[in-house]
């Protein structure tokens, strides 16, 4: 399936315009951007140089409630009252445009960060740690965010959150598996055996990760925008946290082929200086964290199985994830260590 076929640019360009006001987006192009793992993202651009993002749906059967567009517009509209930076929205559809939920929003320039540091940018420890600091706090602040004083108190069911998960994840894992993975399965139930109390409830992001976040092009202590609200919702922003500690890795320890990182290289903090912000920054009681980061092993793994199959059934735009088994494998076991210990 070729691009025109994924975003229609026939009926999405006279749609941009209206939206926009600007009549040069009756014409408009789209190019995929590479190492998107769930939804397709594509940058768009009119004849007068001008650039906004769209994001999609992969093609192919979906699995239930999943790659909700709505929800990632709304999120996004209701944070746009806050402090947290958010892309403005500028257009979202529920299919009419091009058959099937979409939403296009603006572009922020800077830096997402993959698997390497661009040239001169934060080449210094100082700079690292500003980086980190300020990724932190972030996550953080947006933990304190009321989510009734931006119209988001109905976003999610707070109540019950961690055993909805992991029955939701379980249920994911059964849809789109391919082969039994026993660590996993042992895994999802010492789980759903083990949840502890749920101190508070915020919006939670569900996949913060540094390349999640557009960094800024000059200042590698300030966020232009943070992306990707695919999973957000409303529950224990422990998760949150528990899901960064499994992105930032240390050195020495196995990188993942999914979202290859820069937190292992010299100058930056390692886990426990990140916990120890979080925590300063947000009050938080970190003592069960064992336990949030198995979560954090189990949903990524789920997430890893979902990418493989849509990827082999040529869901992803082209884009070839290769077999992941043994990662999925290796966050079981991982997993099972961190849920053991707590």
């Amino acid at each position: 399936m070729n691009v025109d076929e994924l975003i229609a640019p026939g009926r999405l360009g006279p749609a941009l315009a209206e939206a926009t006001g600007q009549d040069a987006w009756r014409q408009v192009s789209a190019e995929l951007i590479s190492g998107g793992k769930s939804n397709l993202t594509f940058t768009l651009t009119n004849p007068a140089g001008e650039e906004l993002i769209l994001r999609r749906p992969p093609t192919g059967e979906l699995l239930p409630s999943a790659h909700d567009m709505g929800r990632e517009a709304r999120v996004q509209e209701g944070l746009a009252a806050t402090d947290i930076p958010v892309p403005r929205i500028v257009l979202h559809d529920e299919g009419d445009l091009i058959g099937i939920q979409c939403y296009v929003m603006e572009k922020v320039e800077g830096h997402i960060i993959r698997g390497e540091l661009p040239a001169g940018w934060a080449e210094t420890t100082e700079q690292r740690q500003a980086m980190a600091h300020v990724f932190v706090d972030t996550l953080a602040d947006l933990h304190a965010v009321y989510p009734q004083a931006i119209g988001l108190d109905d976003y999610g069911r707070p109540a019950g959150f961690m055993e909805r998960q992991i029955r939701r994840w379980g249920g994911q894992w059964e849809a789109s598996k391919t082969h039994a993975v026993p660590e996993l399965e042992e895994l999802g139930r010492l789980l759903a055996a083990r949840i502890p109390e749920q101190q508070r409830s915020s919006i939670v992001h569900g996949d913060y990760r540094t390349d999640n976040v557009v960094h800024s092009l000059d200042d590698p202590g300030r966020i232009g925008a943070v992306l990707d609200w695919e999973l957000s919702t409303l529950g224990d922003p422990l998760a949150d946290v528990g899901q960064l500690m499994l992105y930032w890795r240390e050195p020495g320890e196995q990188q993942f082929h999914l979202i290859p990182g820069v937190t292992h290289l010299p100058g930056f903090p390692d886990r426990a200086a990140l916990l120890d912000r979080y925590a300063a920054r947000s009050g938080a009681d970190l003592s069960e964290m064992a336990f949030y980061q198995g979560y954090a092993h189990y949903k990524f793994a789920i997430i890893a199985q979902g990418v493989s199959a849509r990827s082999k059934a040529g869901a992803m735009g082209g884009q070839d994830f290769g077999d992941l088994d043994d990662e999925i494998l290796y966050l079981a076991r991982t997993g099972l260590e961190y849920v053991k210990e707590h």
